[in-house]
């Protein structure tokens, strides 16, 4: 029996990480055996919500209640959720995937390299242009970073462009995607990043 890889989803809340979760397993789910572990401070919000919206078996998503400081849950005292990636591998010992979606953070937060083997990032336009520039250690130590709600940029006053070349300074281009996640777009670029980055498959 393979170990399954685990992928940690942080950024700031109403980034889109839920929603991100909810489209890549659509997809993924038909290939690959799959399970969510959703992190929130005093509620199972998103737990509730991945439940009612996600195509997996609703024993394979579970909710933490982290309290206080959720970054603290993913990284200096991650036990919870290694609990609950025990308890999912007996439930499904054939899971290939494991997705720790953490509480809403702040762009220093980072997985703990005991609880994840790969990090994704996702922050969302509306959130400020600067956003890349002030280079958070969740942007900069993430596999995958993602800049979210592209669609919103005229309304916000955000430039796309310089989002792009200030993330450039820190990142290659096959590190960052840009997406409007309520529209599907580029969603398949995320899926095709997990699969020859963290499945280590052949993508065409």
């Amino acid at each position: 029996m393979t170990k399954p890889v685990i992928i940690g989803v942080g950024g700031p809340v109403g980034s889109g990480k839920t929603t991100l979760l909810e489209d890549i397993t659509k997809d993924l789910a038909k290939d690959y055996q799959i399970a969510v572990i959703t992190n929130d401070i005093y509620t199972k919000v998103d737990e509730e919500y991945m439940k009612e919206h996600s195509v997996l078996p609703d024993d394979m998503i579970m909710g933490i209640e982290t309290g206080g400081c959720p970054h603290t849950a993913i990284r200096e005292d991650a036990s919870m959720n290694l609990a609950a990636i025990d308890e999912l591998e007996k439930r499904n010992p054939n899971l290939d995937l494991i997705f720790v979606e953490s509480g809403g953070d702040n762009l220093a937060a980072t997985f703990s390299p005991d609880l994840v083997d790969f990090s994704i990032y996702i922050i969302g336009v509306p959130e400020g242009e600067k956003i890349p520039r002030k280079a958070g250690q969740g942007m900069i130590k993430s596999d995958l970073f993602i800049i979210n709600k592209t669609d919103l940029a005229p309304y916000v006053g955000a430039d796309l462009d310089r989002m792009k070349s200030d993330t450039e300074k820190f990142r290659d281009d096959d590190s960052f995607i840009f997406t409007d996640l309520r529209k599907g777009e580029h969603v398949k670029k995320v899926e095709d990043w997990i699969k020859k980055n963290c499945l280590l498959v052949d993508v065409k």
